[in-house]
C-alpha cells in the first residue's frame, strides 16, 4: 500500500522513479521475503544496500563497509606516496591526516567496527609504513 501511495504521489507531482535503481533489502532471518511492485515492474531483491554512503547487508553487518573504507584509504596512501616527494614526518603526517583520516572516520559512530577483524583491518591501514 505504501508503494502504491508513493506512486500516486509521484504521478500527481509529475515525478518518475527509476524502477531499475530500486532494490529491496530483506532484513531478518524470519522475513517472508515478499515481492514488491513499483510502476508495474517487480523490484528485485538485493543482498546488501547502500544508504548515505554506508553499505549494510541483510544481517545489518557492516564488514563490507569496512573493507571498502580500508581499500579506499589504502589507495589514497599509495597516491600520497607516489605524489609527495618529501618523506619527512613533518610533511607526510599532515597530508595523511587531511586526506586519509576523513575516510576512516566517516560514519564511525554509526558503523563502528563490531568485530575484531574489522578493527584490525582499519588499524592496519593506519599503521601502514610511512616510507
Amino acid at each position: 500500500m505504501d508503494l502504491d501511495r508513493l506512486e500516486r504521489w509521484a504521478y500527481a507531482n509529475r515525478k518518475k522513479f527509476s524502477e531499475a535503481k530500486c532494490k529491496v533489502l530483506h532484513i531478518d532471518w524470519g522475513n517472508p521475503k515478499h515481492k514488491y511492485k513499483l510502476g508495474g515492474e517487480w523490484i528485485e531483491s538485493s543482498p546488501e544496500g547502500k544508504d548515505l554512503g554506508v553499505l549494510v547487508d541483510k544481517k545489518l553487518n557492516m564488514t563490507c563497509q569496512h573493507v571498502l573504507v580500508a581499500q579506499k584509504a589504502s589507495r589514497l596512501l599509495g597516491c600520497i606516496k607516489s605524489s609527495v616527494t618529501s618523506r619527512s614526518r613533518e610533511v607526510i603526517l599532515p597530508v595523511r591526516s587531511a586526506l586519509v583520516r576523513p575516510h576512516l572516520e566517516y560514519c564511525i559512530q554509526l558503523c563502528g567496527p563490531q568485530y575484531k577483524t574489522d578493527m584490525e583491518l582499519l588499524e592496519q591501514v593506519q599503521r601502514r609504513p610511512r616510507r
